[in-house]
């Protein structure tokens, strides 16, 4: 456009419409809640300092000769614990509420990691060192990882939970974005040390926008456009407390839950089998390709396109927030992404690697906001955190033994055969999912714009009315009944 000519006709008007759009859209979407702004900005820190541990540890290990199988040691070290508290946390986040569960969580991580950094940077690496920190890291970490699933629907109104957990996950997906990056360029220039000292700051930069966020809110209905008087948000809670007691759903726990919803138990299933391999997949065979052909800035590259991959698919999954079969669209996502996983150490050295991992990223961004989204407006409110120390107990508590069985298998065969084997095993997992009916209406939305808690016997048709579900304030009781604690 030449200077001092005026705009085509219509320009200002559209983009004075697209502004006010925008604007809009940011008055009513979760980055408007200074609470959710604080936690996003704290996990943000947080998943650069993890990033920079992911890139450090397995080069302390592998560079000072000791191998696979001593790093899928340690890591089976650090997930054992982790599965075991991953339950117990569910229980504590219901009764002490998510805030309190996080907070303490970062600051025993943040000490435990700092005590890391200082063996690495003497040098100090076996077995006997790095696994009774390795298996404390863990158990705090199994302590964060239900009330981090948990919390969410404590901050933002129901309707904006889909946004809310994409711009979440997009944030600690930029994050691993630059991590990795930074990881490599300090373990690669100054050693492992100063990467893991970042870490442990990054711990403390969370805990302090966790302190930060406020320990009450005021209750707010997640149906409509706006909040509402607390005399309607007492008549909604009044309203959901006899649709729980009406349905049965009052006297339910997560137990009761698995035992009568055959949507859960085939989501244990599928998620315990493909998760067999997956987590040695990301934590001992990548290593160790990238340390056989790429070095620690090449690896750190590759985890940076994964991560950008996932930020691509997490942004993109904002936009799904109306999809009536959830749970078809997620798996399916999965199963492309366990075919691109096949592919990783065969597309002509690191570009290739590095073009299927983003691939991979956001297959497994978009599938993951989707199915978590799902499954916290499918959960009544007040069994929420054991649901999601359920459903995180499926994710990472095979960790321990893949990562074992990752070490012997790259050990003997090498990295390279096993990705293929990786990705046979998880698409075939989420295809037996599909194959079943009651995973396939996982999260469906009704008619109605209810939630349908799919498979749920002797109890008819219970339904989850975002309307009519408050969301409770942290630490509060709200709608928590007496059962559910």
């Amino acid at each position: 456009m030449m200077a001092g000519s005026e705009p085509p006709a219509g320009t200002r008007p559209v983009s004075r419409r697209a502004w006010q759009q925008m604007s809009a859209a940011w008055r009513s979407g979760p980055l408007a809640v200074r609470s959710f702004q604080l936690l996003t900005g704290g996990q943000l820190a947080s998943t650069v300092g993890d990033y920079c541990y992911a890139v450090a540890l397995p080069w302390l290990v592998l560079s000072t000769h000791g191998g696979p199988v001593l790093l899928g040691t340690v890591l089976a070290c650090y997930g054992v614990p982790r599965t075991v508290v991953i339950p117990m946390a569910g229980v504590l986040t219901d009764k002490f509420g998510a805030r309190t569960l996080m907070l303490a969580s970062d600051v025993v991580r943040c000490v435990l990691v700092a005590m890391l950094a200082l063996l690495a940077t003497r040098h100090v690496v076996s077995l006997t060192t790095l696994g009774p920190l390795a298996a404390l890291i863990g158990a705090g970490e199994g302590l964060f990882i239900p009330a981090s699933y948990t919390i969410m629907p404590s901050l933002l109104e129901s309707r904006q939970l889909t946004a809310g957990n994409a711009v979440s996950l997009a944030a600690v997906r930029a994050g691993s974005l630059f991590g990795p990056a930074l990881g490599g360029a300090l373990v690669a220039t100054v050693g492992t040390g100063p990467a893991f000292a970042v870490d442990a700051g990054s711990f403390a930069v969370s805990a302090l926008t966790l302190a930060l966020i406020p320990r009450r809110r005021a209750q707010a209905v997640g149906a409509g456009s706006g909040r509402v008087t607390k005399s309607a948000a007492a008549g909604a809670t009044e309203k959901a407390t006899d649709t729980r007691t009406k349905s049965g759903m009052g006297q339910l726990g997560v137990l009761d839950l698995l035992r009568r919803s055959r949507a859960m138990q085939v989501f244990v299933v599928v998620t315990i089998v493909a998760n067999l391999t997956s987590g040695g997949l990301t934590g001992v065979a990548l290593p160790a390709l990238a340390h056989a052909r790429f070095g620690a800035a090449g690896y750190g590259a590759l985890l940076a396109c994964l991560a950008a991959g996932g930020l691509v698919g997490t942004l993109l999954a904002a936009r799904t927030g109306q999809l009536r079969k959830p749970a078809i669209f997620a798996a399916l996502a999965f199963v492309v992404m366990a075919a691109v996983m096949c592919l990783v150490p065969y597309l002509g050295g690191q570009p290739g690697a590095a073009a299927a991992l983003f691939v991979f990223g956001g297959c497994n961004g978009l599938g993951n906001v989707i199915f978590f989204t799902a499954g916290q407006r499918w959960t009544p409110p007040y069994v929420l955190g054991r649901v999601m120390g359920l459903m995180m107990m499926c994710m990472f508590g095979t960790f321990p033994l893949s990562v074992a069985l990752t070490g012997i298998l790259v050990h003997h065969l090498g990295p390279t055969l096993f990705f293929p084997i990786a990705g046979v095993i998880m698409g075939l997992a989420f295809l037996g999912g599909l194959s079943q009916k009651e995973y396939r209406d996982f999260g469906s939305v009704q008619a109605d714009g209810t939630y349908l808690l799919a498979g749920m016997k002797g109890l008819g048709k219970a339904v989850v009315d975002p309307a009519t579900t408050t969301t409770t304030s942290e630490g509060a009781e709200g709608a928590r009944t007496p059962a559910g604690r």
